[in-house]
């Protein structure tokens, strides 16, 4: 199935932080289809290996790799060099992820500031990186995925709430700036997806009444929503974004982290 997306606007190179598996893969998958050169980043070179020999063999395009960390110091060096001479026309920010959950009184500190470096700091300097030139040549896309937890504080992964309502907020005044350079910029928001790393955290997708989206299904629409900025909710999701966004907080909240309970596994300290 092809993806509707303009590879002359977006094209010819298209980078994917988070590219190695689930909605990540899903991604690369799509924009290769779409005749799309890739650079994917992970840490995991396992999973990213074997998902650019995928794309390779079912759509003959070119695909570059690189292993990192990107909460490492040296990481947008490395990212720098991998892509010097390529005309990268979309960015696509799949790396934000919740990599420590505890209660944030009795936390370590060093390990909050991970999940602020991964979602907020490797952020902002890849859209620095790939965006200014697409400014410069008055084309191209960016693609944050977001999250529905950045809508309502959560116990237990409060940074990672707060981290996320952060970049909302930050894709729609970069939208306010790139629009005029015709550079399209859209945070997609994501629900419960099924993918390995939510299966990993031992997340209970069985719930009744509780929308899962399939990893292949919000990479298709993300794709589609990119010309839709700021903000577009994968969809399903659309009344819970309504509910968390009302005035009431203490109900609302309460409400939430009672459900939430049911879905998560366990809280630990590591």
């Amino acid at each position: 199935m092809s993806t509707p997306i303009d590879s002359t606007k977006y094209g010819p190179w298209a980078v994917i932080a988070g590219g190695s598996e689930g909605v990540g893969a899903s991604f690369a998958d799509q924009l290769a289809a779409a005749g799309l050169n890739l650079v994917l980043l992970a840490r995991k070179p396992g999973p990213l290996e074997e998902t650019a020999e995928s794309v390779r063999r079912t759509h003959g395009v070119e695909v570059r790799t690189l292993s990192v960390d990107l909460t490492d110091p040296d990481a947008i060096k490395q990212i720098a060099e991998v892509t010097e001479g390529l005309e990268v026309g979309l960015l696509v920010f799949n790396a934000g992820a919740n990599t420590y959950g505890h209660e944030f009184v009795t936390g370590d500190l060093e390990k909050f500031g991970k999940v602020i470096d991964l979602n907020i700091t490797a952020q902002l300097e890849l859209v620095q990186l790939f965006g200014a030139p697409m400014k410069e040549r008055r084309r191209g896309g960016i693609l944050l995925v977001g999250s529905l937890a950045g809508f309502m504080g959560s116990a237990q992964i409060s940074i990672y709430a707060a981290v996320k309502a952060f970049c909302r907020v930050f894709a729609e005044g970069l939208w306010l700036e790139m629009r005029d350079y015709d550079v399209d910029v859209v945070e997609f928001v994501l629900g419960v997806t099924r993918t390995p790393a939510m299966a990993r955290a031992g997340l209970n997708f069985d719930i009744p009444g509780m929308h899962v989206s399939e990893p292949e299904d919000v990479a298709r629409q993300a794709i589609a929503a990119l010309t839709s900025g700021p903000v577009q909710i994968a969809e399903g999701n659309e009344k819970a974004v309504s509910i968390r966004s009302g005035i009431d907080r203490h109900k609302l909240v309460l409400g939430a982290h009672e459900a939430s309970k049911k879905m998560l596994p366990p809280s630990h300290d590591d």
